[in-house]
Order: C-alpha cells, then sequence, then structure tokens
C-alpha cells in the first residue's frame, strides 16, 4: 500500500469513529418524555447524560438484559429535570442469615 491510500484510510476511520460519537443522542438536550419515547421506539439506546458520562437504557418490560442483569430504575437529567428510566443492572440478593 502506498503512503496515501493508508493516510486516506486513517482519515476514514478517524472520522467514522468521531460522526458515532455525535450521533448518540443526549439526554440533557432533550425532554424526558422525548427520552422515554425513544427508549420505548428503540427497545433499548445508548445515552450520552454528561460531559464525558454515558449508559445504556432499556425498557422496563422487555428483554434487552443480559442474565442475570434485569431493568433497574435510574435517573437521568434531561432538559426538563430528572427522568426515570431503566438499565440493566444484576439485582441485589438477601442472603437469609
Amino acid at each position: 500500500m502506498t503512503i496515501r491510500k493508508i493516510a486516506l484510510c486513517a482519515a476514514a476511520i478517524l472520522i467514522a469513529a468521531t460522526g458515532f460519537a455525535d450521533a448518540r443522542p443526549d439526554t440533557r438536550k432533550m425532554t424526558c418524555e422525548q427520552t422515554q419515547a425513544l427508549i420505548q421506539s428503540q427497545h433499548a439506546a445508548v445515552l450520552t447524560t454528561g460531559q464525558n458520562t454515558y449508559d445504556r437504557y432499556v425498557r422496563q418490560y422487555g428483554t434487552e438484559c443480559d442474565y442475570p442483569e434485569v431493568p433497574m430504575s435510574a435517573y437521568v437529567t434531561t432538559r426538563d429535570g430528572p427522568c426515570p428510566l431503566y438499565r440493566c443492572d444484576e439485582p441485589a440478593v438477601n442472603f437469609p442469615n
């Protein structure tokens, strides 16, 4: 491969990676209703929740979580305040003494 082809491939990969990061929905720019509707329509979505934070959120009743995880309550900041959502997490187990 020539140096020019390598440089073009590297530039294409860099542009694609930058574009994907920008494409993730930002809960801080959406209303709670918009955020919840997005999750319901896509069943699960990775959402930006802060300047350097993101997470995957899911529907309350669905099969988007891998065993042993289940949908657990979570809150994110939206344009109109805290918004209740669900994300996959392992449930707390209380063992008898």
